[in-house]
């Protein structure tokens, strides 16, 4: 008798059939990598961030190799939230057929407002991802989630106008994420999800200049899973709320380390970049990872580690 391992997890509501999410910005609408596999054995996914104008990026090139991982400014290339609504969530659904997440991006309260405000109305879509980790145009530039101020207003102005979870995206560039994160939940966040990437920069030594043209970028990969693992263990001991955990994971084995800190849901990011597969291949690993541990719920280890 083969013995069953239950993969399963609850996000506010919202069941998964196992906890790997692709993350935001590293799955695309989910069309590209429906060429190599059928998605629906994804926990969920969670769609290329989106803002209320469509955005072309940042000039080229965009991405620099590192030891242990990658840096990016694709900055935040996009069709907008109207497009998004009429042509990109429809096509994913015909193919896709699990919880999604719509990751939403602004750069005034007014901008994350209205595109949540319309994300919101959507079937398709069972969860509201927020990143706040945007430069605030009205306010120098500043990113929204590097103050709790300004992470807790825009949590407020999304939850006022929304009816779906909210998990707010935060950025690792700050000191005390924890107090970012309690900001956020006593605005009224369903849950946190963390970590975004770090900052990073690489040198052509040959030409004398940044490999990027926008000289830095986010960096992430397997370089990062110790500073996103840390985070999550900080952020889900001090909250009440799930956790969605991110930053380097690209194993199994990672996937039940972050489960064991606190997260409920794992999101997988530039793993998907370097090997289309990797997303399948981590689910396909877990039982056996469940086995080797002795694990026959993966719920009963979120946040085993005290």
């Amino acid at each position: 008798m083969v013995k069953h391992y239950d993969t399963s997890v609850e996000l506010c509501g919202v069941k998964l059939d196992n906890p790997v999410v692709p993350a935001s910005g590293t799955f695309g609408f989910g069309q590209e990598f429906a060429e190599f596999y059928d998605i629906n054995c994804l926990g969920a996914i969670s769609i290329k961030g989106t803002t209320r104008e469509a955005r072309f990026g940042n000039p080229t090139p965009r991405i620099a190799e590192c030891k242990a991982g990658l840096i990016n400014a694709v900055g935040l290339q996009n069709p907008g939230i109207d497009r998004v609504i009429a042509e990109e969530l429809p096509r994913l659904r015909e193919i896709y057929h699990k919880p999604i997440v719509a990751n939403i991006s602004g750069f005034s309260f007014e901008e994350f407002e209205e595109c949540c405000a319309k994300i919101d109305k959507e079937d398709q879509v069972e969860i509201i991802e927020v990143n706040v980790s945007c430069p605030n145009v009205h306010k120098g530039g500043v990113n929204f989630g590097t103050q709790p101020e300004s992470a807790a207003e825009v949590t407020r102005r999304v939850k006022a106008v929304t009816t779906k979870p909210v998990f707010i995206k935060l950025s690792p560039n700050v000191t005390d994420v924890v107090s970012i994160a309690r900001a956020c939940e006593d605005a009224g966040a369903d849950g946190i999800c963390l970590i975004n990437t770090l900052f990073g920069m690489r040198i052509d030594t040959v030409r004398r200049k940044p490999v990027i043209a926008n000289k830095m970028g986010g960096f992430s990969g397997d370089a990062i899973f110790p500073v996103a693992l840390r985070m999550v263990y900080q952020v889900a001991n001090a909250c009440q709320i799930p956790v969605m955990g991110c930053g380097g994971v690209s194993s199994a084995s990672d996937v039940i380390e972050m489960m064991m800190a606190g997260a409920t849901a794992v999101q997988v990011g530039a793993a998907n970049l370097r090997n289309p597969y990797a997303s399948k291949e981590i689910i396909e690993a877990l039982p056996a990872e469940m086995e080797r541990l002795g694990i026959e719920r993966l719920r009963d280890i979120i946040g085993i580690v005290k």
